[in-house]
């Protein structure tokens, strides 16, 4: 039997590392993914989410025709509508009424358009996206330092260096292929010193020399303190200082502070000269910065203050010698290359009257932006004040990742036209919408993206887009040809646009610009199809691209030097009262708002439901236990989510983590963007999502529990609820201060007509429920008013709803919540890969695997993408604790 195999070299469509992906579909059927082994970002690594991508690609819950008003219409309907009112608008109230909102999921072809469209032909620059939450103070560190945005290394600077700094990034779980780099350097060259800087204590600290858990904000304080030393203890460059930088003295100036460093930064003093030694010690040192440094409310001067380091002591543009901003979206660089934030114009230009004027020229447009437009948080504040009486917002669910959610929530409300273009038909953002367009998808988009390295690689389409679902850079063309721009948006296919990017890129540049991708002007079809992986500039010069910037001490300020740029450290943050710190991130296992993720059951198994992470004094302080459901809330908002009591030294005291993916689909009340709020950058415009300040107490539980149903049954009538899924079942954690009745009445509701199995125990609030039909498990409920009961062996009971028939014998075992026979529960999942639970890799260390190593022998766990690594490193030192107390 003959079968039909094709396959795809695309990229992954979640972080900023810019993995390829090997995609291979037979008769029609995606396969398992895998790396590709010669991609220069991964090697062929995969991180667990990007292992589970083809998990991630059915049609449930898809957009997949134009919604007017939630009523299915053509496109020409749609496309016209969107076209007349964007008229209508700029006619009554100018271009400044209309607003764009972007997304990192764009491919770069995508962003060309709509940047195009707005800036250069409605002419308003309030185009923004939601990279402003994510690296909009790198851009402004950069800028303000080289000249331009310029990422000057690589990845494999990382690698090379002798000493790697991480600040405000935990890479083991944000970038994981990244980690996985860097861990086998460590491993190869022991010799290698790891410093993680970082207020908890992460995942990515299990391969660090050192951790300096600094307070919250005061990381400017401590690299103007590294600075001052390494002039006290003449480690700088004086001869690069003085031939290629400027700002010099001013810089030092500014880092003059009275108090005791240390003890200001909440580190000891011995930990704090180990790193200062270290830094002046190393030249080969790189030091990546994230979300930590940029989501604050002074990321540009904590990023400015870290390239001071780099420059001062000439560690720039050398292998292993680099600062490194890590991007954290797939296309966030890409973005800011064409101009997708506000306060830029196109191909790293900005609104100056020359670079205005020569993207006018070459654009040929009747109205080019002149000056810079709304900032994120700015934009949604004019939506409020109704200055935007359009906004359209594409790739992004800003309802659950912008600060002050709900207040962008009403302001949406009372916008005139609200349009959403995204593949999927429900998210908070989709509900707030006018009309509604569907998108292509991962998988059905062809274009390029552009990695935190500046490597353009290329998304390919393996699928067809369902129903009528159509490309970004396609649907922004036909309103601007509805516009009236016909010949300005005639495009016909991605490559078309990424030449027309290219020569903007190379117009009137001899140089002057960093971004240039001259070198790929007039590929043709078939060359932008097979286009390779690349580092930016392309030209010229560097016709194979270029691994680093400023190797030739050249930057792109008028002087033709680096500026360091003094900055004054603001006080660290501090919790008052009863008000803890509430930091926002990223988990392991999840992605931004869960569309992708949500969809595949092995990444919800990790972490199953939202959760804060709270340390034990601020717990016993509270009579908060383990598990329990509590309540977060301050004036702008009020969440649930399950507390977990972490070890001392992970979570600092009066401090909370809590992620920031779980949405309106999937859990009741867990959207914490919404306790944080509207503080932000005042150079970059990115929101303090680190910095909020919350209050928090138990939630007056009556009753805990679980419910699994073979279907979908939607928002359930208790306070607490956290939904996951699988192809076989639907899966609901529980809590209310009510009484279980009412949720059992809704059961008996949803499923009429099938045999119910119950008993019950009022006073305990002790209800187990198995609803059966045909012989068939369609939903069961255990609830107890104690949340620390066992109320079954919940592997099994999941398993059960794979079997075609249930005997009567199981129905009195699932009444139990146990199988007749011994099956011990797998405990959490730790390893998503091989879905490894915790009850095996503890019973594997106590019979002698001591080792990750003897670990991924014994249970494949570890052994694939390597991102539970640093969990298992965990449970081996817990266990070898455990039996050193007891020997």
């Amino acid at each position: 039997m003959t079968t039909d195999t094709t396959t795809s070299h695309t990229t992954c469509p979640y972080c900023g590392v810019g993995c390829g992906v090997e995609v291979s579909v037979c008769d029609g059927r995606v396969q398992p993914v895998k790396g590709i082994d010669n991609h220069p970002a991964n090697y062929g690594r995969l991180c667990v989410k990007g292992s589970a991508l083809h998990e991630t690609l059915d049609h449930d819950e898809r957009l997949l025709t134009p919604l007017i008003h939630g009523e299915p219409a053509s496109w020409d309907a749609a496309l016209q509508t969107v076209a007349n009112k964007m008229k209508q608008v700029i006619a009554d109230h100018g271009p400044d009424a209309v607003a764009f909102y972007g997304s990192g999921q764009l491919l770069t072809e995508d962003y060309y358009v709509a940047n195009k469209l707005m800036k250069g032909f409605v002419g308003s620059a309030n185009m923004d996206t939601n990279s402003r939450l994510c690296m909009a103070s790198a851009v402004v560190a950069h800028k303000r330092a080289f000249g331009s945005d310029t990422v000057p290394g690589c990845y494999e600077d990382l690698e090379a260096a002798d000493l790697l700094v991480l600040v405000g990034s935990n890479t083991a779980w944000a970038h994981p292929i990244v980690y996985q780099r860097i861990a086998a350097a460590k491993a190869a060259r022991p010799e290698m010193k790891i410093v993680v800087i970082d207020p908890r204590r992460t995942a990515t600290c299990d391969i660090a020399d050192l951790h300096l858990p600094i307070r919250p904000g005061s990381d400017t304080l401590l690299f103007n303190g590294l600075l001052r030393h390494l002039h006290n203890e003449q480690a700088t460059d004086e001869a690069f200082l003085q031939q290629h930088c400027e700002g010099w003295e001013t810089t030092l100036d500014a880092t003059q502070y009275d108090e005791p460093l240390a003890q200001t930064i909440g580190v000891t003093p011995s930990a704090l000269a180990q790193f200062f030694y270290w830094f002046k010690e190393t030249p080969r040192t790189v030091t990546v910065f994230s979300q930590g440094v940029n989501q604050s409310r002074d990321g540009s001067d904590k990023a400015n203050a870290i390239i001071n380091v780099h420059l001062a002591t000439g560690r720039i543009g050398k292998p292993g010698a680099s600062p490194f901003s890590i991007t954290g979206q797939p296309n966030a660089m890409g973005g800011r290359e064409v101009g997708g934030l506000a306060n830029q114009l196109a191909a790293h230009m900005d609104f100056g009257d020359d670079d205005a004027d020569r993207v006018q020229r070459f654009w040929q447009s009747p109205n080019i932006a002149k000056h810079a437009g709304l900032k994120a948080v700015e934009l949604f504040q004019a939506v409020a004040e109704g200055r935007i009486k359009f906004l359209w917002i594409m790739s992004t669910n800003p309802l659950v990742s912008m600060p002050d959610a709900d207040t962008v929530r009403t302001a949406l409300q009372h916008c005139e036209m609200v349009v959403v273009s995204d593949c999927m038909r429900y998210t908070d953002t989709t509900a707030a919408a006018d009309i509604l367009l569907p998108a292509a998808s991962w998988g059905e988009k062809n274009g390029t993206v552009t990695n935190s390295e500046r490597r353009i690689s290329r998304q390919r389409p393996f699928l067809n887009a369902p129903g009528e679902a159509r490309p970004d850079w396609w649907i922004v063309s036909q309103v601007g040809q509805r516009l009236g721009f016909s010949d300005a948006f005639n495009y016909h296919h991605p490559a078309d646009i990424f030449d027309e990017h290219a020569r903007l890129s190379g117009f009137e540049n001899h140089g002057q610009r960093d971004f240039d991708l001259s070198g790929l002007i007039g590929l043709s079809q078939t060359d932008y199809d097979a286009m390779l992986p690349v580092q930016w500039p392309v030209n010229a010069k560097y016709p194979q691209g270029r691994a680093r910037f400023f190797d030739d001490s050249r930057f792109y300020t008028p002087s033709g030097k680096a500026r360091l740029i003094p900055v004054r450290a603001q006080a660290p943050l501090s919790s008052s009262g009863d008000t803890l710190l509430l930091n926002t991130g990223r988990i392991r296992d999840h992605w931004h708002t869960m569309t992708r993720t949500g969809k595949s059951a092995r990444l919800t198994q990790h972490s199953p439901e939202p959760y804060v992470d709270m340390h034990p004094i601020d717990a016993a302080q509270r009579g908060i236990i383990d598990g329990q459901i509590v309540a977060l809330s301050n004036t702008q908002a009020h969440t649930l989510l399950r507390v977990r009591i972490t070890k001392d030294e992970c979570q600092r005291p009066g401090e909370l983590f809590a992620p920031m993916h779980w949405t309106s689909r999937y859990a009741s009340r867990a959207r914490v963007c919404t306790l944080i709020a509207s503080d932000r950058d005042p150079h970059s415009g990115q929101p303090a999502l680190k910095g909020g300040r919350v209050d928090v107490s138990p939630y007056p539980a009556r009753y805990y529990g679980f419910l699994l149903s073979r279907r979908d049954i939607g928002p359930l009538p208790c306070d607490y609820w956290a939904y996951n899924r699988s192809a076989d079942y639907h899966a609901y954690e529980l809590a209310d201060a009510g009484s279980a009745d009412g949720l059992l009445q809704t059961l008996q509701r949803q499923f009429p007509g099938i045999e119910w199995l119950h008993v019950h125990d009022n006073a305990e609030q002790h209800y187990r429920l198995v609803g059966v039909e045909q012989g068939q498990l369609q939903c069961l409920l255990f609830t107890h008013r104690d949340h620390r009961v066992e109320l079954g062996n919940r592997r099994w009971l999941l398993e059960c709803f794979t079997s075609t028939s249930i005997s009567d014998p199981e129905r009195l075992a699932l009444l139990a919540g146990r199988p007749r026979e011994g099956n011990q529960d797998s405990g959490a999942i730790i390893c998503s890969c091989f879905q490894v639970g915790e009850t095996a890799i503890r019973q594997a260390i106590a019979n002698g695997c001591d080792t990750t190593a003897a670990l991924g022998k014994a249970l494949k766990c570890g052994t694939n993408c390597g991102s539970c690594l640093p969990e298992l490193t965990g449970l081996i030192d817990t266990q070898c604790a455990i039996t050193a107390e007891s020997a």
